[in-house]
């Protein structure tokens, strides 16, 4: 090995971005993806492979040291970074062993196998990185919980579209939809706050700001989502003698996916509601 690929953690990337580069590769040649969890399994190998792939070539060009006007700490940015795609790699890797792999589905077998070596090259590098402690906001608890909302919520929006695609034409309630809505609103507003977290510049000048806006979101996001929850269960387990799917089989695995997931995040809304009083 050479260049940014000698060192350990350069292998490792470099095996990563195989993988996931090769995961993507075998799941396009079965055809396109019209069900979400499959396009969700593409998004994820693409976007574990441009990560390491951008990571690399910064390190490699040594633009992260002019970044650092910018970044508050580059090792806190690349582990958890790294950490998030080792979660959704392993989302990724169960999702479409669940979905797509079958005793004689061959060419899906190989993209899982693909999936989970890299998913297993992701958690190794991850806990080589939080070994060395990095210090910083996506290292801290704060930042993890946020990372971890948001990851929550494209499995719950995963899930939901899931359920809206296979639904019959008339099962699409507006209850249901406005549960849809809140997530993604939620979601939108935990990537902004996790950016202005990360941007040294912004830190300084939203410093109270920041803190009261995010005091104020929890508030907000909690309350929405004790509505999305009632609501998506009150329209999703409903019974009136028809079955919301054409596949009876799987009639409701994906309603069960987005409660649990809900409930879920409601708790670490609910979480980081108390660390932002607590900081007040």
């Amino acid at each position: 090995m050479c260049g940014p690929f000698k060192s350990c953690q350069g292998i490792l990337r470099l095996l990563e971005m195989l993988f996931s580069l090769l995961s993507l590769i075998i799941c396009l040649s079965r055809g396109s993806m019209v069900s979400p969890w499959g396009v969700w399994c593409e998004f994820v190998w693409f976007f574990c492979f441009i990560v390491p792939l951008v990571l690399t070539v910064v390190e490699a060009m040594m633009w992260h040291v002019l970044l650092a006007a910018f970044l508050p700490n580059w090792a806190d940015l690349t582990c958890g970074l790294t950490s998030l795609c080792a979660v959704m790699m392993v989302s990724a890797t169960v999702s479409f062993a669940a979905v797509f792999v079958c005793l004689t589905c061959i060419t899906s077998i190989l993209c899982f196998i693909s999936s989970l070596v890299a998913a297993v090259v992701f958690l190794v590098d991850a806990v080589m990185q939080k070994m060395k402690f990095p210090a910083g906001y996506l290292s801290n608890l704060r930042g993890g919980l946020r990372t971890t909302e948001a990851f929550v919520a494209c499995i719950i929006l995963t899930a939901a579209a899931d359920h809206f695609v296979n639904a019959e034409w008339f099962y699409r309630p507006l209850g249901m939809i406005c549960s849809m809505i809140v997530f993604a609103v939620c979601l939108l507003v935990t990537v902004v706050i996790i950016v202005l977290n990360l941007l040294k510049l912004l830190q300084g000048l939203l410093a109270f700001r920041l803190s009261l806006m995010e005091l104020v979101f929890n508030v907000v996001a909690v309350l929405l989502y004790v509505l999305a929850v009632i609501l998506w269960a009150s329209f999703g387990y409903r019974r009136s003698g028809y079955n919301p799917y054409t596949c009876h089989k799987c009639s409701f695995t994906d309603v069960n996916t987005v409660t649990v997931g809900a409930v879920v995040n409601l708790v670490f809304y609910l979480v980081d509601l108390v660390f932002s009083i607590k900081s007040r």
